[in-house]
């Protein structure tokens, strides 16, 4: 069984015909959901080809060009120490791509594993898991991330660590409730009675049949990340001096904002359009996997 075999799933009104084709033809009649592809599809071009597409060096210092306007020599204005803006920004994108990437993994296979175990195995395993989920997410995301940055020391390898953690919770829960649902259906029972492992049973039955919400979680948990990393590197915790990143750019630049603008605007606005994308895919995503929320917008389009 495999994520494109949903015939056993508890969703009502999923059947086999709900296939990958048929994900991606849904999400194409999406226009929100396009255009956030089409951003997101962007965003990994310039966050592979920056450094090569970026006009001028990261950290090429000239400071007879310092806290220059947007113009034809640079695109994005330059900041305090001459540097060009729009080359930090295109180079910056690689570093919020490879935070979100490698947090949420490790959010995604710390809390899959766990809910898959509590809601699996129920009792006093489901307990104890869930409160320890329980205890962290209790905290703001935020608030935990600095935590635990503090503890290790700031930088982009414990950012991420952070981020991971505080994230997990989320998956966690998310798999464990879907689980619930799942474990008492016809096939598990049956895979139990011909003497299929546990793990067998988790890994070939279970974890394909709750795939649904985890992807459009994942989805929202890359906007967040993304957005985490930001406030991180924004508070002088995250990514550390010279290297380029959007939350340390409004860092560094944010003394001079009220009169050099766009050392503000630009790196706010790479942020914004990258949460806003994850956003729009995550809401595309979540009607297409839900039949309930797809059938609702087929019959909006199909009256008259």
């Amino acid at each position: 069984m495999s994520v494109t075999d949903l015939h056993d799933t508890t969703q009502p009104g999923v059947g086999p015909d709900v296939t990958w084709r048929r994900l991606l033809d849904a999400l194409r009649r999406d226009p929100l959901a396009v255009s956030g592809t089409v951003v997101l599809v962007v965003l990994v071009l310039v966050g592979v080809f920056g450094p090569w597409l970026a006009p001028a060096g990261v950290n090429d210092v000239n400071v007879a060009d310092m806290l220059q306007p947007p113009s034809g020599a640079h695109w994005f204005g330059t900041d305090d120490l001459g540097r060009d803006v729009f080359s930090r920004v295109l180079v910056a994108a690689r570093v919020s791509l490879e935070v979100g990437l490698v947090s949420v993994g490790m959010a995604m296979v710390i809390g899959v594993a766990i809910g898959l175990i509590a809601g699996y195995y129920g009792g006093w395993t489901d307990n104890v898991l869930m409160r320890c989920m329980d205890v962290l997410f209790a905290f703001p995301v935020l608030l935990l991330a600095v935590a635990i940055v503090a503890v290790l020391g700031p930088g982009l390898g414990t950012a991420m660590v952070a981020i991971g953690v505080v994230y997990a919770p989320i998956f966690a829960r998310v798999t464990r409730a879907s689980v619930l649902l799942v474990r008492e259906q016809v096939f598990v029972r049956a895979a139990l009675s011909i003497g299929s492992s546990d793990l067998r049973i988790m890994r070939r039955h279970i974890l394909p049949n709750v795939a649904a919400p985890l992807i459009v979680q994942t989805s929202l948990s890359l906007a967040f990340a993304i957005l985490s990393e930001a406030a991180l590197s924004f508070l002088g915790l995250g990514v550390q001096p010279p290297a380029p990143s959007w939350g340390r750019m409004l860092f560094d630049g944010r003394a001079y904002i009220p009169d050099a603008w766009w050392l503000g605007v630009f790196p706010g606005a790479a942020i914004f359009l990258t949460v806003l994308a994850f956003n729009l895919v995550g809401d595309g995503l979540r009607d297409v996997l839900d039949p309930r929320q797809l059938s609702l917008t087929e019959s909006r389009r199909s009256a008259p």
